[in-house]
């Protein structure tokens, strides 16, 4: 009974040892001075415009353009005389489309070089439409930006790049196509990272509170990174399976002379 005991008292010890900088150390995006998490509220206003956002045009993005024309004088139906988009029916982004130079271009039959960056995928349809008039007559022009994505990384049970579709999504439809949280993620402190990594914008969304998503939102934009927090409770398993090799490894010495003590005693 006392070796129990003991026994409990020291793995005790060594978890109150080990976990503190186990716990510090698993957990991303941290802060030099801990500070306590205030959960991201949204103004109405704020909320109305990012659900009007339309996403930009940006360099390195992938664009699928289809151009149509008429198919014969006065006829309504339509032909596609050019299209960028993907016929190899595979799922690599990087075999779709046209991909966006540095400066902002793509490059078409008829008209040359255009610059899109910037701009929607509809005002991009609506200038190369005007471009494409000086050599089609009645062209009809459709832009998509193929290679929008969130990654969705942290505690949900399969981490990786989700694809967004429409131009939109939110954080909810994210997790749920990663599998949904495992049982160790910190559901009242979810981080949606945006915007330029080196002075990012942090918003902290509490999925257990009604009210706080009430005044928050869950709208996400392509690039952002949606991390999940691990609860501590994670933290002090980690530490105990580390912490156990090594009292196995202690106990299956110390037991031949404890087994002695006790022979003598």
């Amino acid at each position: 009974m006392k070796n129990s005991l003991s026994r409990a008292l020291l793995i005790s010890g060594l978890l109150v040892l080990f976990s503190g900088c186990t716990l510090k150390d698993y957990k991303l995006f941290q802060v030099e001075k801990k500070e306590e998490t205030v959960i991201t509220k949204v103004s109405k206003e704020d909320y109305v415009k990012e659900v009007a956002y339309e996403s930009k045009i940006a360099a390195n993005d992938r664009v699928s353009i289809t151009v149509y024309i008429q198919s014969g004088k006065g006829s309504q139906q339509m032909t596609s005389i050019l299209t960028s988009q993907n016929t190899n029916n595979t799922e690599d982004v990087d075999d779709i489309g046209i991909l966006v130079t540095q400066k902002g271009t793509v490059r078409l039959p008829l008209i040359g070089s255009v610059k899109i960056s910037g701009l929607t995928a509809d005002e991009a349809s609506e200038k190369l439409i005007s471009l494409y008039k000086l050599y089609i007559r009645n062209p009809y022009v459709t832009t998509e930006i193929k290679n929008q994505r969130v990654i969705v990384i942290g505690e949900v049970k399969n981490p990786g790049v989700v694809a967004v579709q429409n131009g939109t999504m939110n954080l909810i439809e994210a997790i749920a196509q990663r599998g949904d949280l495992t049982d160790y993620a910190s559901r009242n402190n979810i981080k949606i990272i945006r915007g330029d990594l080196r002075n990012p914008d942090i918003r902290n969304i509490d999925l257990a509170n009604l009210t706080a998503l009430n005044d928050g939102s869950m709208l996400l934009k392509p690039n952002d990174i949606i991390y999940v927090q691990p609860t501590d409770l994670k933290g002090y398993n980690r530490a105990f399976n580390d912490i156990v090799p090594f009292w196995n490894m202690l106990s299956a010495i110390l037991d031949p002379f404890t087994q002695r003590k006790e022979l003598i005693q």
